[in-house]
This record gives C-alpha cells, structure tokens and sequence, in this order.
C-alpha cells in the first residue's frame, strides 16, 4: 500500500494493468469449443461430458472414424469384453499346484480387459457406457447362473481387495 492508500496499481491507457500483460481473448475454434487463443493447428482436447452420437474415438485415435458400421461394431467389441471379464470374474478355479500360472494368467486378462473398458468408457459416448454396463449386467446374469449347482450360491462375488 502506498501513502495515500492505493495499492500501487494503476490503469495504463490502454486499460491494463500497470506492467501487467492482457490476457489472451477467448474465441471460438473449429470445433465450437471456446478457446485461449491458441492456433487453430493445436490439438483440439478431449470431450469431457457424456454427448451422443456416432463420431467417437474409443480405444485408439480415429477408431471407429465416422463411419455408422465401425460404431456398431466398436459397440459389439465393448459389450463382447464387458461379458468376457464377467465370465473371467466368475470362473472359479480352487487353488493348486498346477493351476497357479492358469489362475494367473486369467487373473491379468480380467484386469486389462477392465482397463480396456474402463477407457471406452472415458470415451464419453453415451453408447459405449450403455453397452458396457448392459454387458455386465447380462454377463453377471448368465455366469450367475449357468455356474455349477455344487458351488455355494452368493449374491454377490467377493470384492476384497
């Protein structure tokens, strides 16, 4: 604070701050999305609320493109995943010698087909978070009970960690 009570900032003709730079204006880029400034060559981010439609890119940088039949089948891929890992979740192998490195291996592929889905999903595309839950849910459902009669029944498989 000075001695007559200002702060020691002042406004420049310009209408800034004294020594301070402007800011960079907003403006609105190619894809509607309000930007800093920034060139218009610079990657456009990634869509951070759920939205609808056909032109996503799951998994991989322009797939399924924007094409109605790769969609599709994306969907197809995820839902086929969501109930592989609720099959691999449900299949109960008792503890041995000679199945640890089976017990294993099925173990890693439940984890990165868990990944793999958990990153479709963070997709944000409405359809792929259905057909991911509908795949776990149907999965839950038909590994729930076409499991073996001998086996004690839960309503739920364990989740310890």
């Amino acid at each position: 604070m000075n001695d007559d009570g200002s702060t020691g900032m002042t406004m420049d003709g310009d209408g800034t701050m004294g020594g301070m730079p402007p800011s960079a204006p907003m403006s609105m880029n190619d894809s509607g999305s309000m930007g800093m400034g920034m060139d218009q060559d610079m990657t456009p981010m990634m869509q951070m609320t759920f939205y609808w439609g056909k032109d996503a890119s799951i998994l991989f940088k322009g797939w399924p493109g924007s094409s109605m039949g790769m969609y599709i089948l994306a969907l197809f891929f995820v839902f086929f995943l969501s109930l592989v890992i609720e099959a691999l979740t449900h299949c109960n192998l008792t503890p041995t010698k000679s199945n640890r490195m089976m017990r294993t291996m099925l173990h890693t592929s439940r984890v990165v087909f868990s990944y793999l889905v958990m990153l479709a999903v963070m997709s944000f595309n409405v359809g792929v978070l259905l057909v991911a839950v509908l795949g776990h849910a149907i999965g839950f459902f038909l590994f729930r009970i076409l499991k073996k009669s001998s086996e004690k029944d839960s309503d739920m498989p364990p989740m310890a960690c």
